[in-house]
């Protein structure tokens, strides 16, 4: 067995597979329980030989009746029969000759034709993939004498009458085989009803009847008909329809319960005949398990009642008849469990507002907890209209609006707990397309564009995507793709379709679609395209208290269509000559409803729109005036702060003449100290959008409100919103500051916060005052530049990064507000170790000599502690650059200088020095120098003297040739003859100093007369000459060696001397040719002659196996066809052909055609 798994591995590779045949039944057990599995039979596969058996060849009279047998042998599982003949080709199959159910071949009437001697019955087993043959069958078929017509008589069945048993579920094969003459025609008809249609199949040419998942409806008499035209017959088939067990309402289900709980365990399953069930309990019969008085099983239900802990237990139910069984586990737990919300916490549910919205709260418990939802406030439960509470605990929002959104509490309580958790649903605003695309016609190589305007909920992420008849755009340039619109330029005819602009969102989408027609680019004549002349005949109609309707008559669109029409107003009350937008409406329309303010005097006109541009406005309308009322509205943005430690400042965005519904509008300003006081003090202004409250407590939270009022009325309960009175300065530090080093150059410090009532504002941060007052070396100056670091909200500890190692610091802590800082906390001071120091603070060489020099340098300006020492790491240089072996040198810390010995002269050395404390070694700095060559006046370092040289002088600007000639006073350089060159020093410095150039010296080198070379002196022109004799020399021999045979003649040569020229034979021991020679007893080959073209041809009688594909792999199809045929002789056969020369052929050549066609 696997372990951790409950499958069972059977390794059969050594042992007789049926020693493994037999019924198999897994147990699991756990403290829980036991549970069993179905029984599980193996059986191995078998497909035995046919019987050895000799058949006699068959002779029948035509016209008659016969029937071949096939009798396959029993397999397991059974076989396949079909009927092939000895080219494995399926024997045709008619009305007249077909294959019955059992595999035998019926002939309803036999012909001449039928005559054969391969009748062959295949049976193949389908589980071992084997094909067993039975011994052929020979059938002839004799014309003495002419048999009479007959009505049709049934082969199979036989008798008036026949029955059929059949289980629920299966597949009904009924067939009815006819003899007769002329071949009779079968039908089929249902005694007691119509056929299933839907699951009724005819096969083999109505012969067989087949009812697919047989149910209890399909039993019942079937009537099969044969006839011809002398008769019929009729054959009746009763089914009986029985049925394994089977569920009705499916398998008993795992039950929990809670001590002295009642529950009920049901095994409900039919069958025919009527099934029996048992009942067991951990795999023993019930009957037989330790009694339980909460217990009690009748029939088809095991009833517990007031059950016990520890009683849990796996009961079997197992349902049986004749025909089969159903067995099913079923867990019964008893457990007392605190109620569990298995619903992630905090997880957020988004909705599509006017959607529907379903907040899971999936619990666990025993007993089942009852599940009770909230909202935000917790104030009352959710129960009724809008929500659906369902028995899972789901709680349903059938039409989610934006008032839904916000936290939802799920609580779910039992006897033993209670547990809740908390949820969140997002009501998000739909996508919408605002402006669709439009039906477009454009001439062919124009550009046309489709618009596709969207609004969106701003939370939701969109993607727009384009489709062309519902497919994917074409993957061409010439379609651009932007936010809000689709390019096609240059138009083709294959553009023609209909264009949809889908907008997606994670949680909905909308799509519009629009035509584009091609047209041709017909030369027709210029139109006259313009702005259209402006409306005309305004007139207000159906005037009510907030709506009038307006009309107007469309001035002339010359020629470019009135895409919409732009109404406007002014009001000469509030705005006199001022005109603003009001709506606007499409092309198609003259008459729109207009809905009004009160308390404005209205004046409209009209503008239309096309594809050139806005007309001229419309002569304005009467003046149509609404009457005046209370405010619909309140003033936005409402917001309270202050400016002084004992004021309040409320501010408003004011409402507009057109918002204030009526003359006389003021505001009436409402606070009240949050959670302290009850009542609110209110105080009415006009013409402000502020209000200044004097005498508050310092920073107090206070509620708001503010209310339009004109002289009709007031407006609508106003929101309330929240503001602080003033800040002042904190007047507390933060206690118990410490700090903690955590190395050289970082540290953290700790406070406790400032408490809410000292801090007199709004909590900023704290600010970190700290400042190094000096290093603790005794070389390094005094520093007091001190530094600041912020921490924003409420923090209780800091890091100080970028500390300079070895020093000591100060530092304090001030807690700050939206007015300002508050006192200091007292200094404290922490020292930082020591630290890497920093780089040498220089490094020069003197005293340069032939094998030694001198470097000196300065401490560290940094040195972050104690130095320790200094190292000295130095290699040499060569001329391209390429670095040398490393030395190191370990110096004490004292020291400045040192002299280097034993350098090797004339080279350039790199130095890198660094210095060194307990913390480790610093970086380093780097030089170099060079040892000088001779004596005399020695350059320093610093001004290495370069050589540099140009050819040709005078001659264009190459670059200069450069040669490092070190601290020398001479150089040869090697020049080219009869050139001249200009030839300069330069003293080059260090990368920041400009090198210095001597004066140019001219330099001319006189050129040299070439020596005559005399070439037979040369050797390598004797060499030549010897190898071209010896090539001579051996090709002479050849010649003489090929003249001289014996006997031995070109093929050719014997073409042209005899008439019927034949070639050598070919050697029976290794396939080459033999020399042709004049001996008799060297005959040719018979049959081998080759033609003078110089082919080998192969002979007609060189059969081979391959052509018959005898070397083939046989196989079957699917259906038992074989596959692996024989094929006959190619009509023509390949033959190697020579290349066309005018060389004879050889018998060198013969061999190598000979050997391609091989």
């Amino acid at each position: 067995m696997r372990p951790r798994s409950g499958t069972l591995v059977v390794d059969i590779s050594g042992e007789k597979a049926e020693h493994y045949e037999g019924v198999y039944q897994c147990t699991a057990r756990n403290e829980h329980g036991t549970a069993v599995s179905n029984n599980i039979v193996i059986r191995q596969s078998r497909s035995p030989l046919w019987s050895k058996e000799r058949n006699e060849p068959i002779v029948v009279q035509e016209g008659v009746s016969l029937v071949l047998q096939c009798r396959p042998p029993a397999g397991l599982p059974p076989p396949i029969i079909f009927w092939m003949d000895n080219n494995f080709q399926r024997l045709p199959q008619s009305n007249r000759v077909s294959q019955a159910l059992n595999g035998d071949l019926y002939f309803s009437n036999v012909l001449k034709e039928d005559s054969r001697n391969d009748y062959i019955c295949y049976a193949r087993f389908p589980h071992t993939q084997t094909i067993q043959q039975k011994q052929p069958i020979t059938v002839r078929v004799l014309n003495q004498a002419p048999v009479d017509e007959r009505k049709p008589s049934f082969l199979i069945p036989s008798g008036p009458s026949s029955s059929k048993m059949v289980l629920r579920g299966q597949v009904l094969e009924m067939e009815c085989i006819a003899e007769g003459l002329p071949t009779p025609d079968i039908s089929w008809t249902k005694v007691s009803g119509e056929l299933p249609a839907k699951r009724t199949s005819f096969l083999h040419y109505h012969k067989t009847l087949r009812i697919v998942n047989v149910s209890e409806s399909d039993s019942g008499d079937y009537r099969c008909t044969a006839g011809n035209r002398l008769g019929s017959v009729h054959h009746t088939i009763r089914v009986a329809v029985k049925a394994a067990p089977y569920w009705i309402s499916g398998p008993p289900k795992n039950l929990v319960l809670a001590p002295r709980e009642t529950g009920l365990l049901i095994c409900r399953a039919s069958g025919t005949p009527k099934p029996t069930i048992t009942w067991a309990m951990n795999g023993i019969p019930i009957e037989n398990s330790p009694k339980d008085l909460s217990r009690k099983v009748e029939d088809d239900t095991v009833m517990f009642t007031d059950v016990q802990s520890g009683s849990s237990a796996v009961y079997q139910c197992n349902v049986s008849n004749e025909y089969g069984y159903l067995l099913s586990n079923a867990f019964v737990n008893v457990l007392s469990e605190p109620p569990r919300v298995l619903t992630p916490a905090n997880k957020v549910y988004q909705v599509i507002r006017n959607h529907q919205a379903l907040i899971d709260c999936s619990s666990f418990g025993s007993p089942i907890p009852k599940i009770t939802w909230f909202k935000d406030s917790r104030s009352s439960t959710l129960d009724g209209d809008p929500y659906i509470l369902h028995d899972n605990g789901t709680l349903e929002v059938h039409v989610a609006q934006a008032r839904n959104s916000g936290k939802y509490i799920c609580v779910a309580r039992n006897t033993l707990g209670i547990y809740e958790n908390h949820v969140y649903l997002e009501v998000k605003e739909p996508t919408r397309i605002l402006k669709q695309p439009e039906y477009k016609v454009v001439q062919r190589g124009r550009s046309v564009e489709f618009e596709c305007k969207v609004k969106h909920d701003p939370s939701l992420i969109p993607t727009m995507t384009w489709l062309k008849d519902n497919g994917e755009l074409p993957d061409d340039e010439r379609f651009i793709v932007d936010s809000d619109s689709l390019t096609i330029a240059d138009v083709v005819e294959s553009d023609e379709g209909v264009y949809t602009c889908i907008m997606n969102t994670t949680l909905d989408h909308d799509s519009a679609s629009a035509e584009l027609t091609v047209v041709e680019a017909t030369p027709t004549p210029a139109v006259a395209y313009d702005r259209p002349d402006a409306p005309t005949d305004l007139e207000l109609t159906d005037q009510r208290e907030k709506s009038v309707q307006l009309t107007w008559t469309p001035g002339d669109e010359h020629n470019s269509p009135i895409q919409k029409f732009l109404i406007q107003y002014e009001d000469s009350l509030h705005h006199r000559g001022h005109w603003h937008n009001l709506t606007e409406v499409p092309g198609t329309k003259t008459t729109a409803r207009l809905k009004l303010s009160p308390y404005v005097h209205y004046t409209f006109r009209v503008l239309a729109l096309n594809a050139v541009g806005l007309s001229h406005p419309s002569f304005p309308s009467r003046m149509y005036k609404t009457n005046p009322s209370g405010p619909d509205e309140n003033p936005t943005g409402v917001e309270g702060f202050g400016t002084e430690h004992d004021n309040l400042v409320i501010t408003w965005k004011p409402l507009s003449g057109l918002q204030s519904n009526g003359p006389g509008l003021q505001y009436k300003v409402m606070w009240r100290q949050k959670e302290v006081e009850k009542d609110w003090t209110s105080v009415t202004v006009a013409n402000v959008s502020k209000f200044v409250v004097s005498g508050t407590p310092t920073f107090v939270p206070y509620e708001l409100r503010v209310q339009a009022v004109n002289e009709y009325g007031v407006g609508p309960e106003p929101a309330i919103a929240h503001g602080h009175s003033g800040e002042d300065l904190p007047v507390a530090a933060p206690d118990n500051v410490q700090v903690l080093v955590l190395n050289s150059s970082l540290a953290e410090v700790h406070w406790d916060p400032v408490p809410p009532k000292a801090i007199r504002g709004r909590l900023k941060g704290y600010k970190v005052y700290y400042w190094r007052e000096r290093s603790l070396h005794k070389h390094n100056p005094h520093h007091v530049e001190k530094q600041i670091l912020t921490f924003s909200g409420n923090h209780s500890h800091g890091m100080l990064p970028g500390l300079h190692p070895f020093s000591l610091y100060s530092f304090n802590i001030r807690v700050y507000n939206g007015k300002g800082e508050g006192p200091a906390s007292p200094s404290q001071q922490f020292e930082t170790p020591e630290g890497v120091p920093g780089i040498p603070s220089s490094l020069t060489v003197t005293n340069p000599n032939l094998d030694s020099l001198t470097l000196e340098w300065a401490p560290p300006h940094d040195r972050n502690g104690r130095l320790t020492g200094y190292t000295l790491k130095y290699q040499p240089v060569n001329n391209s650059n390429e670095l040398g072996p490393v030395k190191e040198v370990a110096l004490p810390a004292n020291e400045t200088s040192v002299t280097l010995l034993n350098l090797k002269y004339s080279t350039r050395y790199k130095f890198y020095l660094n210095a060194k404390t307990v913390r480790g070694a610093g970086p380093a700095i780097s030089q170099e120098a060079v040892t000088i060559m001779d004596e005399g006046n020695l350059l320093p370092p610093s001004k290495v003297p370069l050589f540099m040289t140009i050819p040709p002088a005078g001659e264009g600007e190459e670059e200069w040739q450069k040669e490092y000639v070190n601290g020398s006073q001479n150089y040869m350089l090697k020049l080219k003859e009869g050139l001249s060159y200009r030839v300069r020093l330069v003293a080059k410095g260090h990368s920041d100093q400009a090198p210095h150039h001597s004066e140019e010296l001219v330099v001319t080198v006189p050129a040299v007369a070439s020596r005559q070379v005399d070439i037979a002196t040369q050797g390598w022109f004797i060499g030549l000459m010897c190898a071209i004799a010896l090539l001579i020399l051996i090709l002479l021999i050849i010649c003489f060696i090929q003249r001289n045979k014996g006997g031995k003649y070109p093929v050719k040569e014997k073409e042209d001397a005899h008439t019927d020229p034949e070639f050598q034979p070919m050697k029976d021991d290794d396939c080459t040719f033999g020399e042709y020679s004049d001996n008799e007893d060297h005959k040719p080959l018979k049959g081998s002659r080759t033609p003078s073209n110089g082919t080998v041809k192969r002979d007609d009688s060189d059969d081979s196996l391959v052509d018959y594909g005898e070397g083939g792999d046989g196989q079957f199809n699917e259906d038992g066809s074989f596959i692996g045929q024989y094929s006959g002789k190619s009509a023509s056969r390949e033959t190697a052909e020579g290349h066309e020369s005018s060389e004879a052929p050889s018998p060198i050549n013969a061999m190598n055609s000979l050997n391609s066609f091989v």
